[in-house]
């Protein structure tokens, strides 16, 4: 069987990916083999296309997916064919088949289907470890969480109201009504408010313990004045453009303020800390506390269009790329 891939010889616009057979292989050592049924788009995507995170070319994007293993190495004893697996690694999975290790490829329980367990690995576990071990968000706590109505933020939203928090959002006026359905308190339109302001307005000026920001450019600065003293800015993206560098001596003048870059896959790096963050997830959704919404379904050849609609602010909740 032909295996098909979108390839990036060279980083640039949306003209750099293309459609591509590509070299089936055995799994090597420690490795499984899988039949993409669901793959997840995801803003990193992006960076890694247009060349604003490194990679060498030629290389497959894409960083979670879900599939059912077809092949498995001889050392390999944690799955079988026939099983269905979901995994969030590096790149490689904008393809209808792959290899990837079986260290870090989790079981799909019953229930959960492939398009949710696809889209649950780096947005769920992202949202996840975010809120429960970045910043440990209480009860008692107030958040700001930007770009709400995405994939990550609509996630977010519900941990947060699971947990008992206030959470404030931005997100453009026609897309409230859906981050409001998923856990937010109070929405900011980022497009025609000052969301410094509101945010002052809204706690009477209390402000908030904690604010995640995946946008960067254009908001970081203005999220450290949506702090309270001591209060924790977790910046983990930059959809707007890099954040330019500043004088480190602004988050003591702010309020003694922490500010830090995670990446998911330090939460994830050893087995447990995999299998008990894709535990907690998948149990969320088996009990109904988080529900993810997919908003568009993308055919894989059509990754171009994709991008250009994620990149387009066209999208609502989370995405996937579907193989023919």
């Amino acid at each position: 069987m032909s295996n098909h891939a979108i390839v990036v010889e060279q980083t640039g616009g949306l003209d750099a990916m293309s459609w591509k057979e590509v070299e089936t292989l055995e799994p090597g050592s420690g490795e499984i083999r899988i039949r993409h049924h669901a793959i997840g788009l995801n803003f990193i995507d992006t960076y890694f296309r247009s060349g604003l995170y490194p990679a060498t070319t030629p290389f497959t994007p894409g960083n979670e997916g879900a599939g059912e293993v077809i092949a498995v190495a001889d050392d390999v004893t944690r799955f079988r064919v026939g099983d269905r697996v979901a995994y969030t690694i590096g790149l490689g999975g904008y393809a209808e088949e792959r290899n990837l290790p079986a260290d870090r490829a989790v079981a799909i329980p019953d229930g959960v289907s492939y398009e949710l367990a696809a889209v649950a690995m780096l947005k769920g576990l992202t949202a996840r470890y975010l809120l429960c071990e970045t910043y440990k968000v209480t009860k008692d706590d107030t958040i700001l969480f930007h770009a709400a109505s995405g994939g990550v933020g609509l996630i977010a939203g519900q941990i947060a109201r699971h947990i008992g928090a206030r959470v404030i959002g931005t997100a453009s006026k026609g897309k409230h009504d859906l981050a409001k359905a998923h856990g937010y308190d109070e929405l900011i339109d980022y497009n025609n408010e000052d969301f410094v302001q509101r945010v002052k307005t809204l706690t009477d000026g209390t402000l908030c313990d904690a604010v995640y920001d995946s946008v960067g450019r254009t908001t970081l600065m203005k999220s450290l004045d949506c702090l309270r003293p001591r209060g924790f800015l977790v910046s983990f993206g930059q959809s707007s453009g890099k954040v330019e560098p500043f004088d480190l001596g602004l988050l003591s003048q702010k309020g003694s303020l922490y500010v830090t870059r995670p990446t998911l896959y330090h939460y994830i790096a050893d087995r447990q800390s995999l299998d008990e963050a894709a535990s907690q997830m998948f149990g969320w959704l088996a009990d109904g506390t988080v529900k993810i919404e997919i908003g568009q379904r993308f055919a894989l050849k059509d990754a171009a269009e994709a991008h250009r609609a994620l990149e387009a602010r066209e999208t609502k909740g989370a995405s996937i790329l579907l193989p023919d």
